[in-house]
């Protein structure tokens, strides 16, 4: 089987950071300075062991604005292990292998079992919707890999992928830390709230994992809770007509818009809404619709979109591993890459304080059931709050905030979110007054 991204090398320098700006990398660390919260301190000793992580994410296709942080988050994880870790007493060197999934399925499994078989990682971490998450999950599940996912909804990865209410868990290798409908439901209501309009909401949820989660859970909650749902039914994914859907929402007059559209599918949908006359007051976007490159592209009509996200730089939380603020670790980006804070800094920040920490609670982190034995018994401080399985109403899920604020014309960048409300977590701040969009 040919490897992913066969082109990218091996850097066996000690304490060199890899070079991950477009393809796949790998980096050895091994000795060196001394790490920071979630690994042990090391010594400069050579290492005598050593721990490879593997870490799958969208960095090309549909789904690629979720992987456009991953090299800077690549780049501090490597940095902070470059003097390896030391766990039961031992020094490890640390390899982080990286892939991308192309926002494929098929080849989301597919890098998954080559970084399992060929590279044999000690523990996989992956993040970024289902197209990602859910595949590199089952080939985990077959293969016996421990593995964490974040940014995916919990349902879409839960139950779209076998597990039935009130049965155990069928997963016996993997942990998830994100939001789900519960998360969203509460956002919504507490934002919808803020703006008068007649309660009818259209609403676009494709055929696929997330849509699928959202019209089964979501849609029923919206109901009990006032609000009349216009649902056209699903659709599939690449879809480029939707004048039969947004001439459903002008006959039915729905003042509030929601979906869990792919990026591209919602820009189309939004382009014709805006061509066929459809001007919802609550647009509410999800899954689409995160990041600011998609609403810059979308360009007047973009502005005043509503978006929930589940990280910003308000976050009043900071990583384990490198000891950075949200504030910092958006701060850092931006002055590294130039480029605007992207939301998936904090997950994907979060999965290395998470993975890190559990290497480092395992007391061998060679022997994959020490490494899963250790997962559930961590609290773990992030940028998107503190994790921990413990308690949790689903062993294998924990849940983390969503908060929800709208694109507006930016001062320092083009387009700016700012929150609006904050029901799940009052400790983040509200920084602007809703204004509707239409």
């Amino acid at each position: 089987m040919k490897r992913a991204g066969a082109g990218a090398g091996v850097l066996a320098i000690p304490g060199l950071l890899a070079a991950c700006g477009g393809g796949d990398t790998t980096t050895t660390a091994g000795s060196g300075a001394t790490t920071t919260a979630g690994a042990a301190t090391t010594t400069g000793a050579a290492p005598t062991g050593n721990i490879k992580i593997g870490f799958v994410s969208p960095r090309t296709g549909p789904l690629a604005a979720f992987g456009e942080p991953d090299p800077y988050i690549l780049e501090l994880a490597r940095k902070k292990v470059a003097g390896g870790i030391t766990v039961g007493g031992k020094l490890y060197s640390v390899e982080i292998i990286d892939r991308d999934g192309q926002s494929n399925p098929a080849r989301g499994a597919e890098v998954a079992q080559e970084l399992i078989n060929s590279d044999k990682i000690d523990l996989m971490l992956t993040t970024s919707t289902p197209e990602t998450a859910n595949s590199v999950s089952d080939a985990c599940e077959a293969a016996g890999m421990p593995y964490i996912v974040t940014q995916c909804p919990w349902e879409a990865w839960y139950f779209g992928r076998g597990a039935k209410p009130n049965e155990p868990s069928p997963f016996k290798f993997g942990y998830i830390f994100s939001f789900g409908v519960d998360q969203f439901y509460k956002a919504y209501v507490s934002q919808w709230s803020l703006i008068p309009t007649n309660k009818k909401v259209g609403v676009m949820w494709p055929n696929d994992a997330d849509g699928n989660a959202m019209r089964s859970a979501l849609g029923p909650q919206l109901t009990k809770a006032g609000f009349t749902v216009v649902d056209p039914g699903a659709y599939e994914d690449g879809t480029n007509d939707f004048s039969t859907q947004i001439a459903l929402f002008k006959k039915e007059d729905c003042q509030i818009f929601q979906n869990f559209s792919l990026p591209p599918d919602f820009a189309t949908f939004w382009r014709q809404a805006a061509q066929q006359g459809y001007k919802p007051i609550i647009p509410q976007c999800s899954k689409a619709g995160l990041f600011p490159s998609e609403i810059e592209a979308l360009g007047p009509i973009g502005i005043n979109l509503i978006e929930a996200v589940y990280w910003a730089p308000i976050y009043p939380y900071k990583s384990s591993l490198t000891g950075l603020s949200s504030q910092e670790l958006a701060d850092g980006y931006e002055s590294s890459t130039k480029k605007q804070w992207n939301q998936q800094l904090g997950p994907s920040m979060a999965l290395f304080d998470v993975g890190i920490a559990a290497l480092t609670a395992s007391g061998n982190p060679n022997d994959k059931a020490a490494v899963l034995a250790a997962v559930p018994t961590l609290s773990v401080e992030t940028p998107v709050g503190q994790i921990t399985w413990a308690g949790t109403a689903i062993p294998n899920v924990q849940t983390i905030p969503v908060i929800d604020g709208q694109w507006v014309k930016g001062s320092k960048w083009p387009v700016e979110w700012q929150s609006t409300e904050n029901a799940n977590d009052a400790k983040v701040p509200i920084q602007a007054k809703l204004v509707p969009w239409a």
